[in-house]
């Protein structure tokens, strides 16, 4: 076990059997993997969808050196372990890979791990599909541990925090870090640099763009607003590091977000906090780009926490029907933790609770594949004879019926660009417009296509005409002046 599993806590086997129902006749949940540690243990973060439409993520520990390993799955559900971590002496390609991937527009991902690299502190990385790998960043003493997934930015550098290193007062305070595509990174801020470290310190996740421009951001810890180590909070922090605390949580409004936030479709920000609340079990909540908060739901609501508890790393996902979805760590019917969906205006229902053989502790949030389906991993759960007592973890899949749609590389670009589209269905595309604006494209393969943003563009949904239909994209694409 590793000493991240110790913080976090304070070959897989393929299981294609008869899907459970769950809630309605179209809501299905099926265990598609399930990990036995030669082939990964405890996956970790979101997995990310290529431009091929297979799904990619990441487990902590397990494969070839038992030191975490880079995975995919295809769309017909073969699974294959792409890269084993510590491969490299002195384990300079890093080990521990604690967040998800992300998807850039040379169809490479990036990601990081929280261990090993030179500086023995963590690494960024780039890697291909085919599992060729290359290390980007070792972090060293002034920003240690990166935990959190990367972002691409619209300036096409990407932005992370880690928990560690930093010039504030606390030694662990963690940064906020730019990274280029070749890995130069560029610290923009260390916490705790504020007295009493009302800025807060350990941010524990991933980074959100704003239509502003600016970034947002939550610390786990810190803000010194409730006893003890403070509760965290939440951040705004523009391009060139300057920072400023929107908002300190006080326990009975939500405390410790581990999560990171994501932009609405209205334009506030929305995310959850691990515990307190109204009845002690974590919140989500949404917030203005100005810092005004509303707790939009407090989790174990019931005696049992039949309706979860303990939302931890993942962030929210706004689905395309509008409703936000994401996992609990704990609580459900069977105590393993749930997968639910909520409305907006806070009304919840949960769509599936974890049977130990599933899955157990959903720590890390969803993804919405352009085929509609969900999916996401337990990091713990599923064959109890692996190397660990409670499991090595499950991936999953579960289909409420919503229907396909598109999703860009980079949701924002100018005029003249060219930008990636993934979906699936694209053989034979006859059209691409944005916001009503035809634009030239490239159909590259079935799943992922190349549009220019044409001239006299502006900002909204992406449509795609296929020989089967229309796709739409799920999220508007932002035109940059």
């Amino acid at each position: 076990m590793t000493k991240l599993r110790a913080w976090k806590m304070a070959g897989a086997v393929l299981v294609l059997g008869a899907a459970t129902a769950i809630a309605a006749s179209a809501q299905v949940f099926k265990t598609l993997v399930t990990f036995d540690g030669p082939n990964g243990a405890f996956p970790a973060g979101t997995v990310v969808q290529g431009t091929d439409g297979n799904l990619y993520g990441v487990a902590e520990e397990g494969g070839t050196n038992n030191r975490g390993t880079v995975f995919r799955i295809t769309s017909r559900g073969t699974f294959s372990t792409i890269y084993s971590f510590c491969a490299q002496n002195y384990c300079y390609d890093g080990y521990s890979p604690t967040a998800g991937m992300i998807l850039d527009a040379n169809r490479n991902f990036y990601g990081t791990t929280h261990y090993g690299g030179e500086g023995e502190s963590g690494t960024a990385f780039r890697i291909t599909s085919a599992g060729n790998l290359t290390t980007l960043q070792s972090f060293g003493a002034g920003d240690a541990l990166p935990t959190g997934p990367l972002i691409l930015a619209a300036d096409g550098n990407f932005y992370g925090t880690t928990i560690s290193g930093g010039l504030g007062g606390v030694d662990t305070a963690g940064t906020v870090f730019k990274m280029t595509p070749n890995g130069a990174v560029t610290v923009l801020y260390s916490f705790c640099a504020q007295p009493n470290c009302t800025d807060g310190y350990f941010p524990t996740a991933g980074l959100a763009q704003g239509t502003d421009g600016n970034f947002y951001g939550t610390t786990s810890q810190g803000g010194e607003n409730c006893p003890g180590n403070g509760c965290g909070t939440v951040f705004k922090i523009t391009p060139t590091g300057t920072l400023k605390t929107l908002y300190l949580f006080a326990d009975t409004d939500g405390a410790y977000p581990f999560a990171g936030l994501i932009l609405g479709t209205d334009g506030n920000f929305y995310g959850t906090t691990s515990a307190g609340g109204a009845y002690g079990g974590g919140t989500v909540f949404r917030i203005t780009p100005a810092g005004a908060l509303t707790t939009i739901y407090s989790f174990c609501i019931q005696s049992t926490c039949n309706d979860g508890e303990g939302p931890w790393y993942g962030d929210l996902l706004q689905a395309t029907d509008g409703n936000f979805y994401g996992t609990t760590s704990a609580g459900g019917a069977n105590g393993n933790g749930t997968i639910f969906s909520l409305t907006p205006s806070g009304t919840l229902t949960t769509l599936h609770s974890f049977a130990e053989t599933e899955g157990s502790e959903p720590y890390y949030g969803l993804l919405q594949a352009t085929n509609g389906t969900f999916y996401g991993t337990t990091e713990f759960g599923g064959d109890l004879d692996c190397n660990h007592s409670s499991g090595c973890g499950t991936f999953f899949g579960l289909d409420v019926g919503l229907h396909p749609f598109v999703a860009f590389v980079r949701n924002s670009g100018k005029v003249g660009q060219t930008g990636g589209i993934l979906g699936q269905g694209f053989t034979g595309t006859s059209s691409v417009s944005l916001n009503g604006t035809p634009a030239n494209f490239t159909v590259v393969s079935d799943t992922f296509i190349k549009a220019t943003v044409p001239p006299g563009a502006t900002t909204g949904f992406v449509t795609v005409m296929t020989p089967s239909g229309t796709l739409t994209s799920n999220v508007q694409f932002r035109v940059l002046q």
